[in-house]
């Protein structure tokens, strides 16, 4: 049974682009021995990302996450079983954000600010589904 999953969390220190490019890479080495699929989004200390892949998989990837000292206040956003996924093609895609337009953000939240942490999981799943076909995603 395949399912999806959507957190948010906080990094529990500065993330820089080496330590960004170093979780990506463990991640795009490791998901698809598992069959986990996803693409992550970071920005100014909040993650926010979409697992997919089998119910047991993605629940010990996600626990994994949750006790991680690198996250705090993590949050899950939505949780669903699929039918099929949205992001096959990627072990772990990234979502570009420099590019990004204020006003996408403002059509979902009070503030052009990403904060999940305002919002209804069905709210971060739309964004989100928005950020991944207006902001290019990298893959590696």
């Amino acid at each position: 049974m395949l399912v999806r999953l959507m957190y948010a969390s906080r990094a529990a220190e500065s993330v820089n682009q080496e330590a960004l490019a170093a979780i990506l890479k463990k991640s795009r080495q490791h998901n698809p021995a598992s069959g986990v699929t996803g693409v992550l989004c970071f920005s100014e200390g909040l993650f926010l990302q979409v697992l997919e892949g089998g119910r047991l998989a993605v629940s010990q990837l996600y626990n994994r996450i949750a006790n991680d000292a690198r996250h705090r206040d993590v949050v899950l956003l939505t949780y669903e079983e699929i039918g099929e996924r949205k992001f096959a093609g990627w072990a772990m895609g990234q979502v570009n954000l420099s590019d990004l337009n204020a006003s996408l953000l403002l059509k979902y939240s009070e503030t052009a600010t990403l904060d999940p942490y305002a919002v209804s999981g069905g709210v971060s799943m739309a964004l989100f589904n928005e950020l991944v076909a207006t902001a290019s995603v990298v893959c590696s």
